[in-house]
């Protein structure tokens, strides 16, 4: 599914990313981890076509990303629902707009895009705020909005940048549920985050990060 194959990326004078080989299965969940500057949001950045590395492969369902035109980069990431740290939402938009908009830049259909997005709110339990705008929600209402819309598409890969950061752990969990459901029904997550209490919490494989090196693959959290 996701192959990296010796991946370089340096941030200025900074090596953020070294040598790197790492392969996600299909349907897997996987928490990366590490200290501030490991190069866990890198990681991520370097999936979603966000940035590029120097050198080194990235595979994903056998295409090599890093060789896509720029013309071809919104269409691979209709496959990738991303959830960022800062959350990106915009902020002229209501959370009805906001979820919508995901739908709307792949082409769906109005009606469907409408079914679809309340369903989603649903789901992340924010009907009653449907016509807010991002900056009357709470950092919890703002990061089920961020994973509503990641998730409205049913994309084939999550990447979820430090999605409990800054939330109590009861709201935390809840952001949780979402995404462990999604895998459950076969999309490959890969989390960036320090909360061990959410890796205690949602037991799955952990990659642990040191400067941009490899430093520790355990299959199931412990």
């Amino acid at each position: 599914m996701i192959q990296l194959y010796h991946i370089f990326k340096h941030n200025g004078a900074i090596e953020t990313l070294s040598d790197k080989n790492l392969q996600v299965n299909k349907g897997e969940f996987v928490y990366i981890t590490g200290p501030s500057g490991a190069g866990k949001t890198t990681l991520l950045n370097l999936l979603f076509c966000a940035i590029s590395c120097d050198r080194g492969q990235i595979l994903v369902n056998g295409r090599n990303v890093l060789k896509l035109m720029d013309s071809d980069i919104p269409y691979y990431r209709r496959q990738i629902g991303m959830v960022f740290q800062d959350f990106k939402l915009l902020p002229n938009k209501t959370v009805f707009q906001n979820i919508a908009y995901a739908r709307h830049v792949t082409g769906s259909g109005v009606k469907e895009t409408k079914r679809r997005v309340w369903l989603t709110l649903k789901d992340v339990g924010l009907i009653h705020k449907k016509d807010s705008y991002p900056l009357e929600l709470s950092g919890g209402e703002q990061q089920r909005v961020a994973v509503a819309r990641a998730l409205i598409n049913d994309p084939a890969i999550i990447l979820a940048d430090e999605p409990t950061g800054n939330l109590d752990i009861e709201i935390s969990i809840e952001i949780m549920k979402l995404i462990w459901k999604a895998n459950k029904q076969g999309a490959t997550v890969l989390i960036a985050t320090h909360n061990r209490e959410i890796i205690k919490n949602f037991k799955a494989r952990v990659i642990q990060l040191n400067r941009g090196k490899l430093i520790n693959d355990l299959p199931l959290s412990e």
